[in-house]
């Protein structure tokens, strides 16, 4: 493979431009990977050489070890594993050479089958989260159907734009919302790895990326994850809107008008706020992109129009900026993911699974009592996450111990440690205080996702917590 093909003139165009490498938006990589006529993964690629100084054949192969625990997590689905949410579905589908057809396109039918296999894995072994693990399913469903079906070369440069994609809308999900995991960021990622697979330029890329986003805007969380088999249309469906989204920008000339960086900045703004709120947010983005009637506009004064044209330009511009925001802090994409998480979600459990073992990080002795108090949706949430934050808070467990995930309410009974769960009316708020023999600790944090915590205040001290959570290896955010 080539060592460092088109590492230079990517760099210096992004410079000449004001692009920051490193926090390039995805507009941005499209515009300079079109002047370049280069395909995206390799402006992608290119970027992340110099980010990470390091060469070409070694950014695919970092890419290529990501997956690898993911990828282990397929195995279960496919073959051992059993969902409480899932059933054995993948291994149902997967039985005499997938013989029972969710779609007549082979790699299609690969990809939904790995993609169910990897969801039901997450729930015996946990997934690595991007956004959430939601939307590594997609990811880790089409890395191993594209490794069957195509060479390795094409196979990561296609994971590398997915990856490109996906980090950004991991930086972009601070609540709970499908439309920035499993199903929105699955869709858009996918569409953008589609479309490398299918030959097409980057203009294609962006093109998609925004088709895919269209249908997942406002897309809740909650229902999918705690109801059986409701996830399976959510992470699926990313698979196929994404290839639908590839086809058509990559075979027609559909007109798209509205930039990635637009759609994206819009998904994420309105990530965090209720139903009540989404059409007004829409109108905000979409109403100067809005189709016109030439003959109604006849009767627009030109000062109204130009008023029109200016909000258009502070659209983009407001979008832009929001995406150089999530751009410069997202993950690298040869280190994506977060630590693996048991209990289906990386927001409802592996969050504050984090904050408890911070919690008993600081905790001198032995521990003797927990006092848990979650947010509303954490707390009724709460058959999912207290196994892993008692886990976390009485034992010190990594929320990737499934073993002790699921036998940790035995072992807080027998070793006679008191718990209470209170829920407080307080958006995001996971507050676990922790009881023991030779100092108390508490961690008051807010919830986000792919297992990341904010610290707000804690005892002994918010420095101490800071410390320990760096010390474990826990993202803290904003």
């Amino acid at each position: 493979m080539r060592k460092d093909r088109n590492l230079d003139q990517v760099i210096q165009l992004a410079i000449q431009k004001g692009y920051v490498p490193g926090a390039l938006t995805i507009s941005e990589t499209v515009e300079l990977a079109e002047e370049l006529g280069l395909p995206f993964s390799e402006v992608v690629i290119a970027e992340a050489m110099h980010e990470e100084g390091l060469s070409y054949d070694e950014v695919l192969d970092r890419v290529e070890a990501a997956f690898q625990h993911n990828l282990s997590a397929v195995e279960i689905g496919l073959t051992s594993g059993k969902s409480f949410l899932m059933g054995e579905t993948a291994r149902e589908l997967a039985e005499n050479d997938f013989a029972k057809k969710l779609v007549g396109d082979d790699f299609l039918n690969k990809t939904l089958v790995y993609t169910l296999a990897a969801q039901i894995g997450n729930h015996a072994i946990g997934l690595q989260p991007c956004a959430g693990t939601g939307d590594a399913c997609p990811y880790t469903g089409l890395f191993k159907a594209m490794g069957e079906c195509y060479p390795r070369e094409k196979t990561l440069k296609a994971a590398a734009a997915m990856l490109k994609v996906g980090t950004i809308f991991r930086e972009g999900k601070v609540s709970t919302g499908c439309n920035m995991e499993g199903f929105g960021a699955g869709a858009a990622a996918c569409a953008a790895a589609l479309v490398e697979l299918k030959g097409g330029r980057a203009s294609a890329v962006e093109r998609a990326v925004t088709l895919a986003i269209s249908p997942t805007i406002a897309n809740p969380c909650t229902p999918r994850v705690m109801v059986a088999g409701l996830c399976s249309t959510h992470i699926c469906g990313a698979v196929l809107i994404g290839n639908l989204a590839a086809g058509l920008a990559v075979y027609t000339n559909i007109p798209v008008l509205v930039p990635a960086d637009v759609m994206i900045a819009m998904a994420a703004e309105i990530h965090t706020v209720s139903a009540k709120h989404v059409v007004p947010v829409v109108n905000k983005y979409m109403r100067s992109f809005f189709k016109t009637n030439a003959a109604v506009e006849e009767y627009i004064s030109l000062e109204v129009k130009r008023q029109e044209q200016a909000l258009a330009a502070e659209t983009v511009q407001g979008a832009r900026e929001k995406m150089r925001e999530l751009a410069g802090k997202a993950n690298p994409i040869v280190k994506p993911f977060g630590q693996a998480v048991v209990g289906g979600s990386s927001q409802a459990v592996g969050s504050p699974t984090n904050a408890a073992r911070v919690a008993h990080y600081l905790a001198k002795g032995t521990v003797t009592k927990v006092i848990v108090e979650l947010y509303p949706e954490l707390f009724a949430r709460r058959g999912i996450n207290l196994p892993g934050i008692l886990m976390g808070a009485c034992f010190g467990a990594h929320t990737g111990d499934g073993q002790m995930y699921h036998e940790v309410m035995d072992k807080v009974k027998a070793a006679g440690i008191t718990v209470e769960v209170r829920e407080v009316d307080e958006p995001q708020l996971q507050r676990i205080t922790v009881f023991a023999t030779e100092g108390h600790a508490m961690v008051e944090s807010l919830n986000r996702g792919g297992g990341r915590i904010a610290i707000r205040s804690a005892l002994p001290s918010t420095e101490e917590a800071l410390a320990a959570a760096q010390a474990l290896g826990i993202v803290v955010t904003d």
